[in-house]
């Protein structure tokens, strides 16, 4: 097929994804995609439960910039254009959020319908387009689809999303925002999905680092099977609870925030 019909999903995709800020809109998309994988594709159950975090920690993000905003409190016009920055920072990474979505998204169905096309390998390469070609045909005939396979479809997708979308928007993102309290940490975020147990946490000495954000989705890809996915999905909720759970995890991060403003104020 022609890039035509891969166009066609894509602004499917963009559309379902909403805004920069419907995160929750986008966990539900995730679950919709997991469900359509006959449950296989584990990149779009853990992209849900990331994104159900973000949604949370983003927010929480803009609380601590007020915050550590505090000491412009006598100059109004300064402390605007601070936090507009931190606000337009949050935004681009709500906006690779959303692509990263959208364009999962289309490569998911339009393999579906359309198989390992020449042009989708021209796309996503043989490797990924193979897996996936797989993955739709074990969906189709209803055969096991073991812990191997997911694994190897997981890694490819987010080989595959970091190159062409996080990494250059994450530079991006970096390189346009100059305050260095907030971009240093916004670099060690200590992440904890719903599904992780007590102790377990992702954490960061430089997210803008390729190489740990791919190490993070391994472990936790690696959590969710040793779990088991049947929990990892329990763990996210149905669509109308997602929003209940971000909320709550707006607790569970002001600890930590707390401990920031302290050295600030």
């Amino acid at each position: 097929m022609t890039a035509a019909a891969y166009e066609k999903f894509r602004t499917e995709g963009y559309a379902l994804a909403g805004h920069a800020n419907d995160l929750q809109r986008r966990v539900r998309l995730y679950q919709r995609v997991y469900q359509d994988s006959g449950k296989r594709l584990m990149f779009a159950l853990i992209a849900a439960h990331g994104t159900l975090w973000a949604s949370g920690y983003f927010k929480l993000g803009m609380l601590g910039a007020r915050i550590a905003s505090l000491p412009w409190l006598c100059m109004p016009g300064m402390r605007a254009q601070k936090l507009a920055a931190v606000a337009a920072f949050v935004d681009r990474f709500r906006s690779i959020n959303r692509q990263v979505c959208a364009e999962s998204y289309a490569i998911f169905y339009y393999t579906r319908q359309h198989g390992g096309s020449a042009f989708i390998r021209s796309v996503i390469g043989e490797r990924f387009t193979d897996l996936l070609v797989d993955c739709h045909a074990s969906c189709e005939a209803g055969t096991e689809y073991p812990r191997n396979k997911r694994e190897q479809l997981f890694h490819a997708l987010i080989e595959w999303e970091q190159d062409h979308i996080v990494v250059p928007g994450v530079e991006e993102a970096f390189a346009s925002f100059d305050w260095p309290l907030i971009a240093w940490l916004a670099r060690r975020p200590v992440i904890r999905f719903a599904y992780f147990g007590k102790h377990d946490r992702l954490r960061f000495n430089d997210f803008a680092r390729k190489e740990e954000r791919l190490a993070a989705g391994v472990q936790a890809c690696r959590l969710a099977e040793e779990l088991g996915l049947q929990a990892v999905e329990d763990a996210l909720g149905t669509p109308d609870s997602t929003a209940m759970q971000a909320t709550g995890n707006l607790g569970k991060l002001g600890s930590l925030w707390d401990g920031w403003a302290k050295s600030v104020l």
